[in-house]
């Protein structure tokens, strides 16, 4: 049964001030899409995602030598019988000291696939918890004429002068450039284009701030649509 909030529609306050300063800590709400923002949360399905993203990032460049790899050991270390001590073939066997590693870890890739349809209902489970929670604000990155920390820093001040240590997620458009350099200088502050913004990194992050520009491409990636709503 839907919440009375989410039959109502998600908002999200729209930031205009940039100074902390500044008298005016919001110009009014954005109303957010029902089909990315509205969703149920599923946290199987964003628990897999997460891990797949998480998986995706590690190198895999771990690698050790086997018997075969290592250095020298083409000589018996001495004969089969008669000196009274074990037989031995190698002296790069895996149990002596400087021999090669056995079933030691070599170069590897540890991605594995999660369905489109699935990474999209978890975007929109990402989504929608910054939207229930009221964690989330739109501004418009084109009041950055030029970078500037102190101007990005005020702008998070307003918003939620309570927590201004809070971890926070910048999703902007990929020609905000004045208004990315200006932000990820912040202690705290993650800036990622609207395109490479994953579940994991919206999980992660306890405000999510999104610019007018970026929103509708964040909101298609979401829907599975173009910025202009077609499948």
């Amino acid at each position: 049964m839907p919440s009375a909030a989410r039959q109502a529609g998600r908002t999200a306050p729209v930031l205009i001030g940039s100074h902390p300063a500044a008298p005016d800590r919001t110009g009014g709400t954005v109303k957010l899409d029902e089909g990315a923002f509205g969703a149920e949360f599923n946290m199987p399905l964003v628990h897999e995602t997460v891990r797949a993203e998480q998986a995706a990032r590690r190198r895999g460049t771990a690698s050790t030598k086997t018997r075969g790899e290592v250095r020298g050991g083409g000589a018996k270390p001495w004969k089969q019988k008669g000196t009274g001590r074990a037989r031995a073939g190698s002296s790069r066997n895996p149990l002596w000291t400087g021999g090669g590693t056995a079933f030691g870890p070599q170069p590897r890739g540890y991605t594995f696939k999660v369905n489109r349809k699935a990474r999209r209902a978890a975007l929109r489970s990402a989504l929608s918890v910054h939207a229930e929670r009221g964690s989330i604000a739109v501004f418009d990155a084109g009041v950055f004429d030029a970078p500037s920390t102190q101007q990005a820093h005020g702008l998070l001040l307003n918003w939620d002068p309570a927590h201004p240590e809070a971890r926070t997620l910048v999703v902007l458009a990929q020609s905000e450039s004045n208004a990315g350099l200006s932000f990820r200088n912040i202690d705290r502050v993650l800036v990622l284009p609207a395109e490479d913004v994953g579940v994991a990194n919206l999980i992660g992050a306890a405000r999510l701030l999104v610019s007018e520009a970026a929103l509708p491409a964040l909101v298609a990636r979401a829907n599975g649509t173009t910025e202009d709503g077609e499948k």
